[in-house]
């Protein structure tokens, strides 16, 4: 099984970008050295850090914690419409690191879907940049490649990076639902009629939480998170003014050498601490969770054959059982062997948006969600990651997550969850209270 985003060991050592100087020091603590490169980078404009907490890889066979992406040399930005063509082209030109985030709203490029849901965080559609600095944390090592730096001292101001919070000039927000709860039933009600009626099996229903004119420390916010979820996709990511904090345990799509990876989750339960291998069993053996599960398996699997090879598309495994911090989830893994000569870009596109946050038929369930959602997903919902400079590529899918925007000071949580036949709307709604739960903490204690 396959959860880690930072699965690069293999390139440090690989042949890179000539262009860029590389620096190494030896580091005992590996959780401090990570916060300070959180830290560190966080002062940048444009920046990323993708953090793997610990968890193991077997797909990549590396060691890499974490990777960072500081300051940028090319921005990639865009709207819906030529938005996939623009990073392709980048691609093609610049074989380097590239750092970014894809909305969920670029569905109106792969599928002619459009919204008037109103935006209130502003995230670029399609944001990528190339950065001026590459750090790996891995295997008792700091590593800094960079383009005009000096290596050597971007280390030395690593090391020296103080991990404290910076005050904040409001109390701790406090969030408010964008559809009371009363509403949400009702709507699900209403998703479960669409089922009854055939115009669809499954769909992602979203709910936000958001604060306006509030203040937050964006890297000490998320290192909370952080510490509290400890996920396997965790993702910090700062464009412009713009702020992801992103607790994910989810991989959208990986691409390693020839082997395209997705993993999607359907079925959560709370971590309690106690009496969980009951909670672990029950999530195993739901006929519920299960069948949303496999609608989701079955999305994936078609999307990965617009990329594959005929009859490479296999699933590793269905309904494994993953434990967190916070949360057990039910996970599966799809993979297949890519199609000589096909775009890692056209590859992403060709899956895009992620079909665990949308449904099944994929189309009709966002057409859907256009109708019965608030507010426009943005970045939720969508999928941050990187290429390499071998062209290997991996995203996480963008959920458990804080977006703010600082220059607003808008502040925004969305959850939520599959709605199926047998789905009941109180538990629904529970679910994405358990969800929510790690990004209500953060908040209260930073």
């Amino acid at each position: 099984m396959s959860h880690l985003l930072i699965g690069v060991a293999h390139v440090i050592f690989a042949p890179m970008n000539q262009q860029r100087s590389t620096a190494r020091r030896h580091v005992a603590d590996l959780a401090l050295v990570k916060r300070q490169v959180l830290f560190h980078a966080s002062k940048f404009r444009y920046s990323i850090c993708l953090d793997n907490n610990f968890h193991k890889d077997v797909f990549a066979g590396g060691t890499c914690e974490l990777l960072a992406g500081i300051g940028h040399t090319d921005l990639i930005e865009a709207l819906p419409g030529q938005a996939f063509d623009m990073l392709k082209k980048h691609r093609d030109q610049h074989a380097d690191w590239l750092f970014g985030g894809l909305s969920y709203d670029l569905k109106a490029e792969t599928e002619n879907l459009h919204s008037s849901l109103p935006d209130s965080v502003g995230f670029p559609a399609l944001c990528f940049f190339r950065p001026e600095t590459v750090v790996l944390v891995q295997a008792g090592q700091l590593l800094v490649h960079c383009l005009t730096a000096d290596p050597e001292a971007v280390c030395d101001e690593i090391l020296s990076t103080q991990t404290v919070f910076s005050p904040a000039s409001t109390p701790p927000p406090v969030l408010q639902p964008r559809m009371p709860r009363e509403a949400y039933l009702d709507t699900v009600r209403a998703i479960i009629g669409h089922i009854q009626e055939g115009d669809l099996y499954e769909m992602n229903l979203c709910q936000e939480f958001y604060a306006e004119n509030v203040i937050i420390d964006p890297p000490g916010v998320y290192s909370k998170l952080n510490e509290i979820a400890q996920p396997p996709m965790a993702a910090f990511f700062r464009f412009n003014n713009n702020y992801l904090l992103c607790a994910s345990p989810e991989r959208f799509l990986r691409l390693q050498g020839n082997r395209l990876v997705s993993q999607p989750i359907k079925g959560t339960r709370r971590h309690t601490g106690s009496h969980d291998e009951n909670l672990k069993s029950e999530l195993a053996n739901s006929t519920k969770d299960r069948a949303e599960n496999v609608m989701i398996v079955d999305l994936a699997r078609n999307d990965l054959a617009r990329s594959c090879q005929p009859g490479s598309v296999r699933v590793e495994e269905l309904f494994g059982i993953y434990s967190f911090r916070t949360v057990h989830q039910m996970i599966s893994t799809v993979s297949g062997i890519i199609l000589p000569h096909t775009s890692p870009v056209d590859a992403i596109a060709r899956a895009f948006p992620p079909g665990s946050m949308t449904g099944a038929p994929k189309v009709m369930a966002m057409k859907l969600i256009e109708k019965y959602e608030k507010n426009r997903r943005g970045l939720y919902s969508g999928a941050v990651g990187y290429f390499d400079p071998a062209g290997n590529f991996d995203f996480n899918v963008v959920i458990r997550s804080l977006l703010y925007n600082a220059d607003t000071g808008y502040l925004s949580a969305q959850v939520g969850g599959a709605v199926v036949y047998d789905s009941v709307p109180e538990s629904e709604y529970d679910e994405c209270m358990v969800k929510a739960e790690a990004l209500f903490r953060s908040l209260a204690s930073s």
